[in-house]
């Protein structure tokens, strides 16, 4: 069984990023299903553990954010890489046109609302990073939220949202929220693949609108928007990860193994309890032994 670490897809603060030189499909880290579901699962038992742990010791919460072109697999991602976790102690957030009351706010007031609290975890299925990418490609988009005119100019506006989302993050991190962040990295003809069977598949023509052709027309625009995003916002408390998307049994691995890691390096340990709760309890327990 070949072992891979995430961190090689990682983002390097910095680091000029080269999408087309970064892999989209790498060696299958199982060489069968079978192998890749034993794998999975017991990936999956030891997340189960580390979020109970996470909830029992209630001082961190962790952000996941997913990015990618359509039909990149996020939502099987999730799906499958969260399939153990206790969903009292995980919410999912899926980032939409802006409503009118997002619009009249800025533009990271919506992923405020939706942060983890302590001890859980938050998904974000795209995110406030959409601000950046499809506002970018679509300008239209941008003059919707009234924003005044000195502050919008074609140069300046995304780097100061790049620094307001890396100081945003940074914020969270000084409060106790890690944050990973996931760039689904798939390749242009592996899309196609994938659109023609939810095409073909009656069951999976509702995955498929016409919008996801429109916008696989700006493939290349999307492609340089990720590549200078990436290269701004990757830090070292919020990383960006580049995985590779064309064989979804590969990425859930790599982005299972990436959360794993993330939560052992918390340190986390369970409540330890007092000597006058041990008494407390041990009270208890002489009642219930004595059938009361």
């Amino acid at each position: 069984m070949k072992t891979i670490s995430p961190d090689d897809f990682r983002v390097r603060p910095g680091k000029k990023v080269d999408l087309q030189r970064l892999p989209t499909k790498i060696k299958p880290l199982c060489k069968t299903k079978q192998k890749f579901a034993e794998r999975l699962t017991k990936q999956t038992h030891e997340l189960a553990e580390l979020q109970n742990l996470l909830y029992a010791s209630d001082q961190h919460a962790l952000l996941l954010v997913f990015q990618a072109m359509d039909a990149a697999g996020k939502d099987s991602a999730i799906k499958h890489v969260m399939s153990g976790i206790n969903p009292q102690g995980c919410q999912v957030y899926s980032f939409k046109h802006p409503s009118p009351e997002e619009l009249d706010h800025d533009f990271l007031w919506n992923a405020t609302r939706r942060l983890p609290e302590r001890g859980r975890i938050g998904i974000f299925n795209r995110s406030y990073y959409e601000e950046v990418l499809v506002v970018r490609i679509h300008p239209e988009i941008l003059e919707s939220q009234n924003i005044p005119n000195g502050l919008i100019d074609d140069k300046g506006i995304w780097k100061r949202r790049y620094q307001s989302m890396v100081d945003f993050e940074r914020h969270l991190h000084r409060n106790g929220t890690r944050i990973l962040k996931f760039f689904l990295h798939l390749s242009k003809d592996e899309q196609r693949q994938r659109f023609l069977k939810r095409i073909d598949d009656p069951q999976k023509n509702w995955k498929f609108g016409t919008a996801d052709i429109h916008e696989r027309g700006y493939w290349d625009e999307y492609m340089k928007a990720y590549e200078q995003c990436l290269r701004a916002t990757s830090t070292k408390t919020a990383p960006w990860f580049v995985i590779p998307a064309d064989d979804k049994e590969t990425a859930q691995l790599l982005i299972s193994r990436a959360v794993i890691n993330a939560l052992k390096d918390l340190k986390m340990s369970y409540p330890v309890t007092t000597e006058e709760r041990r008494k407390e309890l041990l009270a208890i327990r002489k009642q219930l032994e004595a059938g009361e």
